[in-house]
C-alpha cells in the first residue's frame, strides 16, 4: 500500500543551455532540505543548444509542502526560461487501454500491471469489438464496447472521449485498429501511445508482413510512438528488431512480431509512467 505522502518526486525540464542550470535547481532543493537521488541531462549543443534534464529527489525523510516546493521551482525555472513538470511517486497515473481483437499486447500489459511491474491504475479498457470482454473483466477491470462503422465513427469517437474525460492521464493503443481523428488526438497531446507492427518508417499501412515476406527481408521489428494527427508519424519512443531467415513464412513473421510488439510497447509504457520522456520537435529525449 502506498504511503499518504510521496517518497520521491521526478522533475523533467528543458530550457536553452547555459552555465549554472543544474546548480540552480540543486540549490533550490538544498534550501528545502531535499536530497537528490538521481540526475541526468542532455544538451543538443553546450553552446546555445537545448538543455534537457531529469532529476529524482527524495521526499521521505522531510515534510515537504508541495505548493511551496513548486513555487520555489517555478521561480528558478522562470529565470532560466525553463519548461518543466513535477510528478510524485505516490500519485499513480491512470491509463486507459484501447484494443480491437488482437489480444497479445493487451494481455501482456494486464499481466505486467497485475504483477506490479507497471505502477499505474487502469480504470477501464475500451474496444470496438466485444471479443475480449470476459478476459478483461477477469482482472476486475471494466470493459466498454463501442461498435464502430464508417457511419458511426464520429459519433462513437465522441462517446469514447466522454468516457475518457477526467478519468485518465494517458491512453495506450494495444493494437486498436482504428485511425483516431485529429480532434481526438488533440485532446491528449503526447499522451497516446501506439504500437506499430513494423520498424517505422518501413512497411507502414496494411499487410506489412506480406510486404516484408515478398521483399525477402532479413529483419523485422516493431515501433512504439506517440500518436499525432499524421498517421504513424508521431515521436518514436521505442523500437526493436530481430533477425529472420528465408525459411520463415508470413505466419512465422506474425508470431515473431507479436513477441517484439509486447516488449516494445511495455517498454514505452513504463518509460511514460516513470516520466523518462521529453518530446521536443517531434523527437523524444529518453532518460533510461
Amino acid at each position: 500500500m502506498l504511503e499518504n505522502k510521496p517518497h520521491s518526486a521526478t522533475f523533467l525540464a528543458t530550457c536553452p543551455d547555459g552555465p549554472g542550470i543544474i546548480a540552480a535547481i540543486a540549490q533550490t532543493l538544498y534550501q528545502k532540505g531535499i536530497n537528490i537521488i538521481s540526475s541526468d541531462q542532455y544538451s543538443t549543443d553546450h553552446k546555445g543548444g537545448q538543455f534537457f534534464m531529469r532529476m529524482v529527489f527524495d521526499l521521505i525523510d522531510e515534510e515537504v509542502d508541495h505548493q511551496e516546493l513548486e513555487i520555489a521551482l517555478s521561480e528558478v525555472a522562470s529565470k532560466l526560461n525553463m519548461t518543466w513538470k513535477l510528478t510524485y511517486s505516490n500519485q499513480l497515473k491512470r491509463m486507459a487501454i484501447l484494443v480491437s481483437r488482437y489480444d497479445h499486447c493487451l494481455m501482456d500489459l494486464l499481466w505486467r500491471w497485475q504483477s506490479g511491474e507497471l505502477s499505474v491504475e487502469i480504470p477501464f479498457v475500451i474496444s470496438n469489438h466485444p471479443d475480449l470482454k470476459e478476459r478483461v473483466e477477469s482482472f476486475a477491470i471494466p470493459y466498454y464496447h463501442f461498435s464502430i462503422t464508417a457511419e458511426t465513427k464520429k459519433e462513437q469517437e465522441t462517446k469514447i472521449l466522454e468516457t475518457l474525460k477526467d478519468k485518465v492521464d494517458f491512453i495506450v493503443l494495444a493494437r486498436y485498429m482504428q485511425i483516431l481523428s485529429t480532434n481526438f488526438t488533440e485532446h491528449y497531446p503526447n499522451r497516446i501511445i501506439n504500437i506499430h507492427h513494423s520498424f517505422l518508417p518501413a512497411f507502414i499501412g496494411a499487410n506489412p508482413f506480406a510486404m516484408a515476406y515478398k521483399r525477402g527481408v532479413k529483419m523485422i521489428g516493431a515501433t512504439a510512438h506517440y500518436v499525432t494527427s499524421d498517421l504513424d508519424a508521431g515521436p518514436i519512443i521505442a523500437q526493436d528488431v530481430t533477425q529472420i531467415t528465408h525459411r520463415e513464412h508470413v505466419e512465422d513473421l506474425k508470431r515473431t512480431s507479436r513477441d517484439i510488439e509486447r516488449n516494445v510497447l511495455a517498454r514505452a509504457v513504463r518509460w511514460h509512467i516513470e516520466d523518462r520522456i521529453i518530446v521536443h520537435d517531434n523527437r523524444t529525449i529518453i532518460f533510461t
